[in-house]
């Protein structure tokens, strides 16, 4: 399920990103000690209390809409199966939400210096099919089925009230 307003879209952004963030810290700190150990997991966390609320802040200031206007370049609302609608937005949002967020690690956890430009692109390079990977197939059907699984509760019990107030 999709978000269907404002509040939705800001809860389903938090929990997307936090699903997507979590999962890309622990790929690049898998990279950069050699592969995946247990600690991984754990030490994922201080890095995401950093980058979560700037995947936030990025999503709803900007890449949400800009995904949803280059997805709809190919794929027509009402024309299109939803899973096209689907699939054209989560790829546009990687596509601008890596090399945004790779930007941000690079600056904030690697230390390029004079390499700056080609340690965001390696970085961007490494992570883009992770991501992308990720999104399609394990987060993006994951989030939306937990999303819609609690928006569909909440409508239930909301209509439940309302009934009995009435």
């Amino acid at each position: 399920m999709l978000p269907q307003n404002k509040f939705q879209d800001v809860i389903f952004t938090l929990f997307m990103a936090f699903v997507m963030v979590y999962a890309m810290i622990c790929y690049n700190i898998a990279l950069n000690v050699g592969g995946l150990q247990n600690y991984v997991f754990l030490a994922a966390f201080k890095e995401l209390i950093i980058m979560w609320p700037i995947a936030v802040v990025l999503e709803l200031a900007f890449v949400g809409k800009l995904a949803q206007i280059l997805a709809f370049r190919f794929v027509t609302p009402g024309k299109d199966p939803m899973i096209m609608m689907i699939l054209g937005i989560s790829a546009m949002s990687v596509c601008l939400m890596c090399p945004l967020m790779s930007l941000a690690a690079t600056i904030l956890f690697k230390d390029a210096g004079s390499q700056f430009i080609a340690v965001w692109l390696q970085t961007t390079a490494f992570n883009f099919p992770m991501a992308l990977c990720w999104q399609i197939f394990f987060a993006g059907p994951f989030v939306r089925n937990v999303f819609g699984f609690f928006v569909t509760r909440f409508s239930k019990n909301v209509s439940v009230e309302a009934k009995k107030a009435a």
